[in-house]
């Protein structure tokens, strides 16, 4: 003890004053340390947080220039974050942290694993075994049969060995991979497979894309009109947005930030937004409406919010309000819990203009709602609403811009964002903390709902018993009576008056009862985060995103959440009903919202999505192939049939003029054996790679192969340049390159009638061969213009060349 003693070390420090998002406490704080001879550090490990600070004292300064001496900056910034600020009075330094300047929750870093991107893909990719169908986009379907060495000129390369009718076998090179998709179709049943070489699959193929170009019609010419309208371009953010988004308490997650940005983008554009922010249940899509919401009110523009209920119209109302409290904005909501005057009131308040952001359900679009100036619409869970409305909306759209968010976007809602007519941001990172909802299937057994309601009621949380008939409510009520006696129960259904139901609500937000039994009006965002099971009694009788959106509603802390699906004996069920019920068990993980939405197509057999004429084909071509089909139509739509619309798009210089381009070699390039032994694995980093789409993104899978694997072998540097002369040779209109004994031969696009031909690029091209004749030539083969060129010895040099010709400038 003595010998501890002697060495205790005294820190002559004090923690961080507590500012409370105060700036000019800050600012005076900061000045008068700089007076005293400290320096002032900024500690944070996100860059635009420092960023926002720069912004923020840059305003202050401007406001108050003639108090302010001296151009010293005020601060210096350290990109590194530690829990606690703190002042050392002997080294003179101040280290304060932008999480308690600006009163966050500070994370501990967690050792990241793989992301959820990754890991699904991994996980549907480590679910290829030989055996399984996959569709190839120009082949049509066959059974994988997996990966082979085959040989090039001399040298190894890998490939995917597909089986197809009578046995003929297909090799698909590693650089094509991305032509290939594990079939998707309706479940329990199997699809024909094709026969190589037939016209069969090319027919299929054209009449899909008919098909599609017909349904896609109609989106285009919505497009084209809301192309012409013109909306109100915003303006960049200012120093109020900057502080309302500072102000955020929760740390944003990578996804809520780019989402965020995509709609800032959107609405700064002359034209009207159309975005739709798919984003799991409690993921933070509020956040990125109120920001959006926030920008417009700025630039003195008012905000419609439509949501499906009442409840949420009030929960909406005061999540809005409290975010934006100390802002300079007016909130208000209308819903059929307001008398007729309260409501006439309000509604004179947003024709003056004096309400900036009203919330309300689908009364909002009526036509006694009159605003002074709309300038942004923003609709919450869109495929809760009936078509009167939805064809309300479409009007609006034209030229008020639209952010839509939802978090299991229906198929159709799904298509329409898939078909380029409006886009989409999904926020697929959960907040830190949160778990995965345990999620359990059931029969109706006493033993299971009196477990399950005691267990969460002894850990002082709550419990939503949802059923969703209204006349059986009574019942069920006594029923629960009888298992938990001593719980307290309330009662909740739409067909209430309003002031009861809205008493009920709130009387259960704070926790007058442990047990809520109401049908699925809970369903829509109600935000009760002490309520961590739900038990939903027949199941069944719910569709996926209905039952998804239920079980969003626990799980919405960091407590461990249950939700308990109650239905009849399987054996009872409709196939459909299993399927639904065993799909909302299975992706019980966070983020799983866009999944359940991509199987609602599968048990559907997608062939809702757009009438049920499309199931035929979804069926025979699978699900991935039919939207690189959809994809394919897409883009002759743009090229071909509406270039004048879409001309700004089409005729940009820089930029890919084909889809795809093939290139054979006789180079050694694949991920040796010995260097990756795993099938599975060599398959999965094959398709990675397949999937990059840049320079940055190559160096990060080198340094991830790197790390796990070692040295990396040159057969896979080969890999890297083959996928960069793919890059440079879709940016020149070719199709396909085969680069063998030194002669590299570039196909051009086969469709002569291709917008690529009338554009600087290909006249260009025509200079630069003028100007180099002796080692190129430019040749016509049948229905192919080939550019050749001599002496090429490998795919690096290929590259050099077609960037040479990018550069030439004639």
């Amino acid at each position: 003890m003595s010998i501890l003693s002697k060495n205790i070390i005294h820190f002559n420090s004090s923690p961080q004053p507590s500012f409370n998002k105060n700036f000019d406490l800050l600012f005076d704080d900061l000045k008068s340390n700089q007076t005293k001879g400290y320096t002032n550090w900024i500690l944070s490990d996100n860059t635009k947080q420092i960023d926002r600070f720069y912004a923020i004292f840059d305003d202050f300064k401007s406001k108050h220039k003639t108090e302010i001496e001296s151009d010293e900056p005020l601060f210096k910034p350290i990109y590194h974050a530690i829990h606690d600020g703190f002042i050392d009075h002997d080294l003179k330094i101040a280290c304060y942290t932008d999480h308690q300047i600006f009163n966050r929750f500070h994370k501990y870093k967690i050792r990241e694993g793989y992301s959820n991107g990754q890991a699904l893909l991994l996980k549907t990719l480590k679910e290829l075994r030989p055996g399984d169908y996959v569709t190839h986009i120009d082949h049509g379907v066959g059974r994988y049969s997996g990966l082979e060495k085959i040989e090039s000129g001399g040298h190894e390369q890998e490939a995917v060995r597909i089986i197809y009718a009578n046995n003929d076998i297909l090799y698909v090179h590693i650089n094509s991979l991305h032509k290939i998709s594990k079939y998707v179709g309706k479940e329990g049943v199997d699809p024909k497979i094709s026969k190589l070489g037939s016209d069969a699959w090319g027919n299929l193929k054209r009449k899909t894309k008919a098909k599609i170009k017909d349904i896609a019609e109609d989106l285009i010419k919505l497009y084209a009109k809301r192309k012409t309208m013109k909306g109100f371009a915003f303006n960049p953010d200012t120093y109020l947005q900057t502080e309302l988004e500072s102000s955020f308490i929760y740390e944003d997650t990578p996804d809520q930030i780019k989402a965020v940005a995509d709609v800032k983008m959107d609405m700064e554009k002359p034209e009207p937004m159309d975005r739709l922010v798919c984003g799991d249940v409690g993921f933070g899509k509020t956040e990125v409406a109120i920001r959006a919401a926030f920008k417009a009110v700025v630039d003195g523009k008012q905000v419609a919010v439509l949501v499906p209920t009442t409840i949420l119209a009030y929960q909406h109302f005061q999540t809005f309000s409290e975010r934006l409290k100390e802002m300079p904005c007016t909130v208000d909501y209308i819903n059929r819990f307001k008398s007729a005057k309260q409501k006439s009131e309000t509604l004179e308040k947003v024709k003056e203009g004096k309400v900036d952001i009203l919330i309300g359900t689908h009364s909002i679009v009526g036509k006694q709602v009159k605003f002074k100036d709309l300038g942004l619409m923003i609709i919450d869970e869109e495929q809760k609403f009936g078509v009167a409305v939805k064809e309300k909306l479409k009007e609006f759209k034209l030229n008020v811009d639209t952010l839509t968010l939802t978090a299991t976007p229906i198929p159709r809602t799904l298509q329409f964002s898939l078909l380029g007519a409006r886009d989409l941001s999904t926020i697929q990172t959960p907040p830190p903390n949160r778990q995965p909802v345990n999620t359990e299937l059931h029969v109706l057994n006493p033993d299971i709902i009196k477990e399950a309601i005691e267990n969460e009621i002894y850990r002082g949380g709550q419990v939503f018993f949802v059923h969703n008939r209204v006349k059986d409510l009574a019942d069920i009520k006594e029923m629960l009576l009888k298992i938990v006696p001593n719980a307290d129960i309330a009662l909740a259904h739409g067909q209430m008056g309003g002031d009861h139901l809205e008493e009920i609500i709130l009387d259960f937000v704070e926790k007058k009862y442990d047990v809520l039994l109401s049908t699925n009006i809970i369903e829509s965002g109600i935000d009760i985060p002490n309520a961590n099971t739900i038990i939903i009694n027949n199941a069944h009788w719910f569709g996926l995103s209905d039952l998804h959106q239920l079980r969003g509603r626990v799980g919405r802390s960091n407590k461990k959440a249950f939700c308990y699906l109650l239905s009849p004996p399987h054996s009872t069920l409709t196939q459909d009903a299993r399927n639904r019920l065993k799909t909302i068990e299975q992706f019980s993980e966070l983020g799983s919202g866009f999944n359940v939405s991509m199987r609602d197509m599968d048990i559907r057999g997608a062939g809702n999505l757009l009438g049920g004429e499309q199931s035929g084909f979804i069926s025979e071509i699978g699900y991935d192939t039919y939207h690189k089909i959809l994809d394919e139509a897409i883009a002759e739509l743009k090229e071909v049939d509406y270039k004048e619309l879409y001309a700004e798009e089409t005729t940009k210089e820089d930029r890919d003029f084909t889809r795809d381009c093939q290139i054979e070699t006789d180079t050694e390039m694949l991920i040796p054996t010995e260097y990756v032994k795993s099938i599975n694995e060599r398959l999965a980093l094959y398709t990675e790679l397949n999937d990059v789409k840049t320079e940055a993104e190559i160096e990060a899978y080198n340094q991830r192969l790197k790390d796990r694997f070692g040295e990396i072998p040159l057969p896979i540097i080969e890999l890297y340049e083959a996928i960069r002369l793919k890059w440079v040779a879709k940016k020149l209109g070719l199709e396909r390159i085969i680069l063998k004994n030194k002669l590299m031969k570039c196909y051009f696009i086969q469709n002569q009638e291709s917008i690529f031909f009338q554009t600087g690029v290909f006249d260009k091209i025509l200079a630069y061969i003028a100007a180099y004749p002796v080692n190129s030539a430019m040749k016509q083969t049948g229905n192919y213009l080939i550019l050749e060129f001599k002496h090429i010895e490998n795919t690096l040099e290929g590259r050099r060349k077609l960037e040479h010709i990018i550069s030439y400038k004639p």
